[in-house]
């Protein structure tokens, strides 16, 4: 399948994919707010500036969009017919660039949580994840 878009349009609409304060991201944050739970926001000090940063409990949060970071299984995961060469060297970069910053925080002594943007569909077994994270020991 060709891209019905021209170069220009399509330019224009990747540049509005945004990489922090997304969707996703947002709906997360409200709901750790909602249960009292306060955190950092992107603290440029660590490896991949983590979404949300729980300083005190040395936690964080890290929300990633089932397509960018490539979801394994997801239905949302799945790369598009067009340009498979490009679109999976870039997915795969991701996730390399995802599994480096993981180990770096972890060996700093960090806790991480992934949450994928499919997982805000249930948002009640979410919110158990959430708590159930966060007050771990």
């Amino acid at each position: 399948m060709v891209d019905t878009r021209t170069a220009q349009k399509r330019s224009e609409i990747m540049s509005k994919v945004r990489s922090k304060h997304t969707k996703p991201e947002l709906l997360v944050r409200r709901m750790i707010f909602g249960m009292g739970y306060r955190y950092r926001l992107h603290v440029v000090s660590l490896p991949g500036k983590p979404d949300i940063v729980m300083v005190g409990r040395r936690k964080i949060i890290d929300v990633r969009g089932c397509f960018w970071h490539g979801h394994e299984g997801c239905r949302y995961g799945r790369l598009p017919k067009t340009r498979e060469n490009f679109w999976g060297a870039k997915v795969e970069r991701n996730r390399e660039r995802d599994r480096l910053n993981q180990t770096k925080l972890e060996c700093a002594g960090w806790r991480v949580l992934v949450v994928w943007q499919c997982e805000l569909k249930n948002q009640e077994v979410l919110k158990a994840k959430l708590h159930e994270f966060i007050e771990a020991k």
